[in-house]
């Protein structure tokens, strides 16, 4: 594991010690019982600090996946495919039992810190430096600089943020 990595996320965790973290959970589809189908559910996996691209936890960092707001389930109409399936995802969120307007992160995956190179993403490490790719279309910075500005982001958010 690439030791600057592990210390700069320890860091990390230290200066977020008390700072506000949110539910990550794994997405669950409905199964049959006793052949009537059952809605899916969110179940929780834990909690993180959300920064940007990555999530850390005690002991790993993530990469983000979706971002779901809990609401309870509704009828209604959907122009779109997209905002049904969003629905849906939010009201799987209340059925795990995520209060109603609380997040939740799911799709996340871990990343290996042990198999980090100069083309993995969203970190990477290129000639000795720790880097993140904060989008999918803009270009590698350092995991120092990047972690300083979402830590104070995450401490100090912009009034009515």
């Amino acid at each position: 594991m690439n030791q600057r990595v592990t210390d700069l996320l320890r860091g990390a965790r230290e200066r977020l010690a008390d700072a506000p973290r949110e539910r990550i959970g794994d997405l669950q589809e409905g199964r049959r019982l006793l052949g009537i189908p059952r809605a899916s559910r969110i179940a929780p996996r834990g909690t993180a600090w959300h920064l940007g691209v990555l999530l850390l936890t005690d002991g790993e960092v993530l990469a983000t996946g979706d971002i779901v707001r809990s609401r309870a389930e509704v009828r209604r109409g959907f122009a779109a495919e997209s905002q049904r399936r969003r629905a849906e995802l939010a009201a799987a969120a209340a059925r795990g039992g995520v209060p109603e307007g609380e997040t939740v992160h799911i799709g996340w995956r871990p990343l290996d810190l042990d198999g980090l190179d100069a083309r993995s993403a969203p970190l990477a490490v290129r000639e000795g430096e720790a880097l993140v790719r904060w989008s999918a279309a803009g270009g590698y910075m350092p995991l120092e600089r990047y972690l300083d500005e979402r830590i104070e982001l995450l401490r100090h958010p912009p009034e009515r943020a």
